[in-house]
């Protein structure tokens, strides 16, 4: 038994051996020049081919003269027509060895249209210059089969070539699918087509019962993902790829797990939302996300309304290198704004994202400008001579505890930022001015939200002002994952280096969206204000963060409190245990948008909120940082003032503002 199995495996080799050497000469005598004589002399021979057998099928094999005569007589018009239908649709542009369905569909049109065209020529000259009815059928179907085989053989001659290019120079890897669906299906084709990826799946895995023991691509359907749990080291497999980009988000968490535990490799393949813009594809596999298991659901966008905002505008975005800057800057030059002026004080994020755009073809649209938002006069230059009709105000210092110990920087660049900006945007006829806002502007307990919400009644008691065309308007989110200092990065940092991963609290809790989700909705925004308006943008559930941590611990292949362990460290200065949606006095308000809300509340009187703003400006560089925030407090009733911290750095007591020693 042994030796017969060694007998087929060598000889298995020894005919692969043969017909990659067969394959390499066929590719290499070919070269590209010789692309139209080859597939011209190809698709002759074929047709001619198929003509005849038609011609032997009808006449049981045996010509007699005047056949033949005939049979010349026709393929003398008939072939050269068919040819030259070819021609049209492109055939002969096309490599012979790339076929697929689409040039599938375009030869079955193409020898139709001969077909009914030789049939016109029957009827026409009473059957003297084309062949019978019955030849013409026989010969549609054969010369399809002809070409379609004659395509396929140059397809596999290449594939074969491929495959031995990379034979014993990559290290091919047993793949298993879960996700037997169309995804699935078109993952398998992808890698079968692309030896190069060293992925080979051998088998599917899927829920539905239907598909199980079926074949896909010739690759069997073995069973439900759990057969993983018993056959895992049976099945050799090297990597498992999640195929299954419309399963409920608890579904894939149940497999992440499963897979987790039996220290499998695995990825997934991108999102049906990312799917369907077509700027990826299916092979395209990456590691599991913690955004894979947060359960967002791809947001519908108006587009329409967006583009009619956006479209041959000049658009204005500061903070332009920062998370939700850059991803404005993405999104917006997919609309085809007239230009797009990013504003940014770091060189080196400006480069990164101007690099960026520029790779994507967008660089004719993007106008790079170096800058402080506090700077006046650099401001107004910007302003004067691109004459934006559309600002996004993403820049901002939003480190919660950072802040916290520099309430000064915050107030400057939160609200006096803002502030000037705003005042920019009115003397310079501006449209519509966005301010990104945050979820921690809702009765704040730091200073990043505190400064925030003063930045919020300044642009609302300006809205209410009817001496202006813009339209000032907020838009609050919650924490996006990945972006710069968020919750995510840091906990990845943490396992990488063996833990423990820090929590504040055991119940704390956040809301979390994707940076794409969150810029969209942005945009979305955007065309619904009619001045003064707080748009909240749903943020699904509040995940814990405790759960978040053990998620992506699991995600690593490794195990919580095990491997990993998890400390807490409590509350850090400024921070909530949960944050809130909205606070007394806003009323809430729906769009036509199901995921975003307006909040309308009654505008402060705007002389006492630069009254408040010029009596804060004047105490910024000589209050203690506990001063600047009873300030803060009596701009913003809600504040929630927190205790001073010993860290906080304390500058001398400034006499005028004694009187503010005891405010609450």
């Amino acid at each position: 038994m042994n030796e017969s199995g060694g007998e087929s495996s060598q000889l298995r080799k020894f005919w692969h051996h043969e017909v990659v050497t067969v394959a390499r000469a066929l590719w290499e005598r070919f070269p590209s020049h010789s692309r139209i004589p080859v597939a011209l002399v190809t698709y002759f021979v074929g047709l001619t081919v198929s003509l005849w057998l038609a011609y032997l099928l009808r006449y049981d094999f045996y010509l007699p003269p005047e056949i033949w005569q005939q049979f010349c007589r026709v393929a003398f018009w008939l072939i050269p027509l068919q040819l030259a239908s070819l021609l049209v649709i492109g055939q002969f542009a096309g490599l012979l060895s790339y076929f697929g369905v689409p040039d599938l569909r375009r030869l079955a049109l193409t020898l139709g249209a001969a077909f009914v065209t030789t049939g016109i020529v029957y009827f026409k000259s009473d059957g003297e210059l084309a062949p019978p009815p019955s030849v013409m059928v026989a010969d549609l179907v054969i010369s399809f089969g002809v070409l379609c085989s004659i395509r396929l053989f140059c397809r596999r001659v290449r594939e074969i070539y491929t495959e031995s290019l990379h034979l014993g120079s990559a290290i091919v890897r047993r793949v298993g699918i879960l996700g037997a669906g169309d995804a699935g299906a078109a993952l398998a084709c992808e890698l079968l087509s692309k030896p190069r990826l060293g992925l080979r799946p051998v088998l599917f895995l899927d829920d539905d019962t239907d598909k199980h023991d079926s074949r896909i691509h010739d690759i069997r359907v073995m069973g439900a993902p759990e057969l993983l749990m018993q056959k895992a080291k049976e099945w050799k497999l090297d990597k498992i790829i999640i195929a299954m980009p419309s399963a409920p988000v608890k579904r894939i968490q149940a497999l992440v797990k499963m897979l987790a535990e039996l220290h499998l490799d695995f990825a997934t393949i991108p999102s049906m939302g990312q799917l369907a813009t077509g700027r990826v594809q299916v092979s395209q596999i990456r590691p599991v996300d913690i955004t894979d298991l947060l359960g967002r659901e791809p947001v519908e966008l108006q587009m329409d309304n967006i583009r009619g905002l956006l479209q041959d505008r000049v658009v204005l975005v500061t903070g332009a290198g920062g998370s939700i800057g850059s991803e404005l800057c993405r999104q917006i030059v997919t609309y085809q704004p007239q230009s797009l002026v990013l504003v940014e004080q770091s060189e080196g994020q400006m480069f990164q994202i101007e690099q960026e755009l520029r790779r994507s073809g967008h660089g004719d649209l993007v106008i790079p400008q170096i800058g402080n938002i506090l700077d006046d006069r650099r401001m107004r230059e910007i302003f004067a001579q691109f004459q934006p009709a559309v600002v996004f105000h993403a820049a901002a210092h939003k480190h919660v505890p950072l802040m916290e110990s520099h309430p000064a920087e915050a107030i400057k660049n939160n609200s006096f930022g803002t502030v000037k900006l705003a005042r920019l945007a009115v003397e310079f006829n501006v449209q519509r001015f966005v301010l990104i806002s945050t979820d921690k502007a809702i009765n704040p307990t730091s200073v990043m939200g505190a400064t925030k919400r003063l930045a919020e009644i300044f642009l609302q008691s300006l809205a209410a002002n009817n001496g202006h065309q813009t339209k000032f308007m907020a838009v609050r989110f919650g924490n996006v994952l990945d972006s710069s200092g968020s919750v995510v990065p840091i906990f990845k940092q943490q396992i990488a280096a063996g833990g423990p991963v820090t929590v504040t609290h055991p119940e704390v809790t956040r809301y979390f969206m994707t940076i794409p989700e969150a810029v969209s909705l942005v945009l979305q925004s955007a065309t619904q204000g009619l001045g003064g308006e707080i748009f909240v943008l749903d943020m699904g559930q509040p995940v814990k963060i405790v759960d978040l941590a053990r998620q992506l611990i699991e995600l690593s292949g490794l195990k919580p409190d095990e491997d990993i362990a998890i400390q807490f460290v409590g509350l850090r200065p400024g921070e909530k245990l949960f944050e809130e949606i909205s606070h007394d006095g806003e009323n809430i308000q729906p769009t036509n948008h199901s995921k975003i809300m307006r909040f309308v509340s009654p505008a402060a009187a705007l002389d006492w909120v630069e009254e408040t703003l010029a009596r804060m400006e004047g105490a910024l560089h000589s209050a203690s940082a506990v001063q600047l925030k009873r300030l803060l407090k009596r701009a913003i009733p809600e504040y929630q003032l927190q205790p001073p911290s010993d860290a906080t750095p304390q500058r001398t007591a400034v006499p005028e503002l004694a009187a503010l020693k005891n405010t609450e």
